[in-house]
């Protein structure tokens, strides 16, 4: 499928930006309405794991896991931190990611991989950590940084040929929504703009489109004015109605494989799916997601609870003492 263009700092934009935007989406839609309509709508990918977390894995549970699943520390990690800032000054190499899986996991195979360079993004000697790795990280930040950097590049079809190999993809944050297909968030003027100047993520779960920090943040809305889209600012190769959103808590992850996912990490942590297709014009904002808790599991292509999970016990209050 052609990659829709991501507008950078710098790049082009207005009238023709706009004028070749609308005739990708165009192609896009017109191949998408010639194919038979789909059961599975929202699918995870063929092979390989991915786990997306909603930030904050404080103690990092959730990243141990994800290890784990790649296969344990003598495994090849590749952390990816561009989403973390644009400046040349910040310390990619040395992120805290890389530090905690060397030093805290002890793992001897972590390679830093990163630019801002779209042209060196596609050469053969940047993406040979990627062919070489078992797993990849993508760390917090701001995730248009990532589809500026990554898109439509070698560096993005290798990324994807990991899952191919049966390899495992995780991120946090900003490295969670840039696994859904529609990037929430992803404007270069803030975090507050839900459907912003950069829409297109790495599309690794087809017609999702993943929030993050969603119960410390108060996000609970966010998904809801990203699926009704109420100042028509969705790209129309994107069908908002067939988006199925998902907001995942910090501490919480989901870990899909296939059109599978399980949640896992915090005792009470939660994530909230988003479905427009279930709605009607009676559905309140609280009718619009359902929770899900630790354990539950999910099919993506049915889109169908197999679990809700466990609810966390509700806190007993300690008995006042008397001095």
């Amino acid at each position: 499928m052609p990659a829709v263009p991501t507008i950078r700092r710098g790049g082009f934009r207005g009238a023709k930006y706009r004028r070749l935007l609308f005739a990708v989406c165009l192609v896009l839609t017109l191949a998408r309405a010639a194919l038979p309509a789909a059961a599975d709508d929202s699918i995870g990918p063929a092979k390989g794991t991915l786990v997306i977390v909603g930030g904050g894995d404080r103690g990092g549970a959730v990243f141990r896991h994800f290890i784990n699943l790649a296969g344990g520390r003598d495994k090849k990690l590749v952390i990816v931190p561009t989403a973390s800032s644009t400046t040349p000054e910040f310390d990619y190499f040395g992120h805290r990611s890389a530090k905690y899986a060397r030093e805290d996991c002890e793992m001897p195979n972590v390679t830093v991989v990163h630019t801002h360079d779209r042209t060196e993004a596609d050469t053969e000697a940047f993406v040979q950590p990627i062919r070489d790795a078992d797993a990849v990280w993508f760390t917090g930040g701001r995730q248009w940084r990532i589809a500026d950097a990554y898109l439509g590049t070698l560096a993005e079809t290798e990324f994807r040929n990991v899952l191919q190999r049966g390899g495992v993809i995780g991120g946090s944050s900003a490295g969670a929504s840039i696994q859904g297909s529609f990037l929430v968030r992803g404007d270069t003027s803030g975090s507050g703009i839900l459907i912003g100047d950069h829409q297109r993520g790495l599309g690794y779960i087809k017609n999702s489109a993943i929030d993050q920090h969603v119960i410390p943040r108060k996000r609970q809305q966010g998904l809801i004015e990203v699926l009704t889209d109420p100042d028509g600012k969705m790209e129309p190769c994107f069908d908002r109605h067939a988006l199925l959103g998902i907001g995942i808590d910090e501490g919480t992850a989901i870990v899909v494989v296939g059109n599978e996912f399980n949640v896992v990490g915090k005792e009470d942590g939660v994530v909230l799916l988003y479905d427009p297709r279930t709605w009607t014009s009676e559905s309140t904002d609280s009718d619009r997601y359902i929770t899900l808790w630790n354990g539950a599991k999910y099919d993506l292509g049915k889109r169908c609870v197999l679990s809700r999970g466990t609810p966390p016990r509700p806190a007993v209050a300690k008995p006042s003492e008397c001095f």
